[in-house]
């Protein structure tokens, strides 16, 4: 990615992102956020580990350990992207997710991925009310995980179809490319999750 690209998607992401160094920040109750250590290198992280930009994947810093987990993310800008988990063995440097046997995604194609399959395309609604429509800026994805399926949700509609058979550790996994910019949403939802369901716990919290 050029200079002239990585400025623009700097410009994207810190939009409507201020710093005022005489009013303190205030400080953050949930650690989860993206990790700096695990993106592609193309890839920008800003607001505080909730926002990224740029060509490429990032993962959460914790894993979905516990047995019913849920996140949300916003299509803050469109362009080329893909929702969902993967574990730390997946090309950070893949601008799709789903492209490896390591990563199960929703892109902003409407299909879900694995393996570089494409396993199944959501229908879209023609615009009648509480059915999918075709996915925005502005629109909410959800996504449950319960180590027997991963469930996908678009403004707080499930989408029709999991992917099962997920395999290993798995952690929130976002990829943009084409000025997508996307916010991960890991507390105070804008959706009810599925019953049971619950916000990325820390590990040790669980014990």
């Amino acid at each position: 990615m050029s200079s002239v690209s990585v400025f623009c998607c700097l410009r994207g992401c810190l939009d409507g992102f201020k710093l005022n160094s005489n009013v303190p920040h205030p400080v953050r109750d949930n650690p989860i956020k993206l990790d700096t250590s695990f993106m592609g290198y193309e890839v920008v992280i800003v607001k505080g580990g909730q926002r990224v930009c740029g060509a490429g994947a990032a993962l959460g810093n914790a894993p979905l350990v516990q047995s019913k987990a849920y996140f949300e993310v916003k299509v803050q800008q469109s362009g080329s992207w893909s929702v969902g988990l993967a574990t730390r063995q997946t090309d950070l440097s893949l601008t799709q997710g789903g492209m490896d046997e390591f990563s199960w995604a929703l892109g902003h194609d409407h299909i879900l991925r694995h393996s570089g399959q494409e396993l199944y395309k959501i229908n879209i609604s023609n615009g009648a009310v509480g059915e999918i429509q075709n996915i925005q800026e502005g629109d909410i994805l959800g996504v449950a995980f319960d180590h027997i399926q991963l469930k996908f949700f678009v403004n707080g509609v499930e989408i029709d179809h999991a992917i099962t058979n997920i395999k290993g550790t798995v952690f929130p996994a976002l990829y943009v490319d084409d000025g997508a910019i996307l916010d991960i949403i890991l507390d105070n939802f804008h959706h009810s999750p599925p019953a049971g369901f619950e916000k990325i716990m820390l590990e040790q919290s669980l014990l």
